[in-house]
């Protein structure tokens, strides 16, 4: 609704930079150039970051303020048009009396001279012949304690202390005797082959003191076999199991089913 001349330049809301050529609008988001680090926002109405001040750690700086960072430690900054420049003071090398609060150099340890040696703050080292004993530097002292040794999980009578050596180690638990079964208190000596109640399971005692079990696989290979008690497989050879009745083999017997029939038992 408004008229425009030629070559005319305008913003519109959103930041969109027009222009009007032969008739028409053309328009593009607007490009902006800044050429500070720390640029201010764009203010109210613009369109780009302006370099007249500085945002610093979520402050905004006034172009030529002076201020220390939230980390302080004796760094001073400035902001000049839109950048941020800080110093940190240079400390002498050497070793100072521990600071006071306005003190921003900080002290370097001391070295520690012990028996005839130099050791730098924070260093580490054993005694000589004396591998059980720890020593440190820490701002000139040397502070010694014996090697800490790392906790065991076997009972005391297992713990060794070999020569040369600081810390106990644990011995190796001595080999099985046999195997000790919970449920009924009988041990059994190593290579012991035993039935553990039922016939078709044999049990062997392991060198390591466990227990090895295994079931036997029976193939029946006649239809009527004798099953005798605390046997684990049926037996073809012994005779024949006819209607709950035993008979021997080559033995002749009426049939239950019918009277007329004669019935004899062949082990094949």
């Amino acid at each position: 609704g408004i008229p425009r001349e030629p070559g005319a330049r305008w913003t519109e809301p959103g930041c969109q930079s027009c222009t009007c050529q032969g008739g028409q609008v053309l328009c593009d988001t607007v490009s902006c150039s800044v050429p500070c680090s720390h640029p201010l926002p764009a203010p109210a109405g613009g369109c780009c970051p302006t370099c007249t001040g500085c945002l610093h750690e979520g402050i905004a700086r006034d172009d030529g303020d002076v201020f220390s960072p939230s980390d302080g430690n004796c760094t001073i900054c400035v902001c000049l048009a839109g950048n941020v420049t800080c110093l940190s003071p240079e400390c002498p090398p050497g070793s100072c009396p521990s600071p006071s609060p306005a003190d921003c150099c900080s002290c370097n340890p001391e070295k520690c001279n012990f028996r005839g040696r130099t050791y730098a703050h924070g260093a580490r080292f054993s005694l000589d012949g004396d591998d059980c004993t720890t020593c440190v530097c820490q701002g000139g002292e040397v502070e010694c304690s014996f090697t800490p040794c790392p906790m065991l999980d076997c009972p005391q009578h297992q713990r060794h202390l070999g020569p040369g050596q600081c810390c106990s180690t644990c011995r190796d638990p001595p080999a099985p005797a046999g195997c000790f079964l919970d449920d009924n208190g009988v041990e059994f000596p190593v290579g012991q082959i035993w039935s553990p109640g039922d016939p078709c399971e044999l049990c062997i005692c392991q060198a390591d003191g466990s227990v090895s079990c295994q079931r036997t696989d029976c193939l029946e290979t006649c239809p009527y076999p004798i099953r005798i008690p605390g046997q684990c497989c049926p037996d073809c050879s012994a005779g024949c199991t006819y209607m709950g009745r035993i008979f021997s083999n080559n033995e002749t017997f009426p049939s239950a089913l019918d009277p007329c029939l004669s019935c004899i038992c062949l082990v094949r």
